[in-house]
């Protein structure tokens, strides 16, 4: 079998640029790749998607111990791992001292014309 030999990737310190044109570049590029991204939810909503069921609850744990109380959404195939984090703060990690306060359901409507759904979610509420 024939051996390939391939170039190695070049560093950016082996390019022929000089340090203004990499400035020049810089001062060039968008201001929004920099900016952090705005957050339009209040600090103490976590929403519950397909990471493992202990991050969330561990957020949540931090969330408590600053804000007293906090939101758990989840909507569709989500809202059992949301029932897991709630259950996981009150009950293990909480040591007795949150409770579940308020539960809600709802019904989301997602898409627009032929492509519209309806999608389950649920809110809740744990505090001290």
């Amino acid at each position: 079998m024939p051996n390939k030999v391939t170039e190695m990737p070049r560093k950016k310190s082996d390019t022929n640029e000089s340090e203004g044109q990499k400035a020049a570049e810089q001062a060039t590029a968008p201001a929004q790749q920099n900016a952090p991204a705005q957050r339009s939810a209040p600090y103490n909503h976590i929403f519950v998607g397909q990471k493992p069921v202990m991050n969330y609850a561990m957020s949540a744990l931090i969330q408590l111990t600053q804000a007293g109380e906090v939101v758990v959404k989840a909507r569709g195939m989500a809202i059992s791992r949301a029932v897991d984090v709630a259950e996981i703060v009150t009950k293990r990690l909480g040591n007795g001292q949150f409770k579940v306060k308020d539960i809600g359901i709802n019904t989301e409507v997602v898409g627009e014309g032929p492509e519209q759904r309806n999608i389950s979610s649920i809110e809740i509420v744990v505090g001290k």
